[in-house]
Formats: C-alpha cells, sequence, structure tokens
C-alpha cells in the first residue's frame, strides 16, 4: 500500500492540505492547473463577481467537460449491439 503525499492544492485564492496517493499527483496538478486557468477566463470573461462564483462556474465546466466525453450505459449497449452487426456481416461476406 502506498504511503500519501500531502500536496497544497490552490483553487482560486485558496489553498488546502491534501493528501493524495502519489501516483495520483500529475493527474491532480493537471486538473488544478486546468481549473484555474479556467477560473481566470471567467474572471476576464464576467468582472464584478466574488470568487466563490468563479470557482463555482470553473467547477460546473470541469464536470460537465468531463461527462460529455463519456459514453453512457445506454450509448455503449447500442455500440455493442452496432459492433455485433458489423461483425455478423463480416462474418456472410467471408462465408464464415
Amino acid at each position: 500500500m502506498n504511503e500519501l503525499i500531502p500536496i497544497s492544492a490552490l483553487i482560486g485564492d485558496r489553498t488546502y492540505r491534501i493528501k493524495i496517493e502519489p501516483a495520483d499527483e500529475e493527474l491532480i496538478r493537471k486538473t488544478l492547473k486546468a481549473i484555474n486557468e479556467q477560473i481566470i477566463d471567467f474572471k476576464t470573461r464576467y468582472a464584478g463577481k466574488d470568487m466563490q462564483d468563479y470557482i463555482a462556474m470553473a467547477l460546473i465546466w470541469y464536470a460537465t467537460e468531463k461527462n460529455e466525453h463519456s459514453v453512457t450505459g445506454h450509448e455503449q449497449d447500442g455500440m455493442m449491439e452496432d459492433l455485433g452487426k458489423l461483425d455478423r456481416m463480416m462474418d456472410e461476406m467471408l462465408g464464415k
């Protein structure tokens, strides 16, 4: 079992001390960077809001971005069905 390592996670203007698996460090740092870049972008586009608003907007953006690229179970079922049809068609064409 890996020992957890402490890191400082900066989100917006606040720092949080968290403990993570060493193998997850690169992914977590990339995620924090993406969120903070989005916060800066929202601050530029929507002046006059409070930092909490920018953080919330960035986290909603991030969660939506992740979900947008994932395949739902229903979509996966449809893809498997299509792949099955394609497999059967190929078998027929090859005379199997």
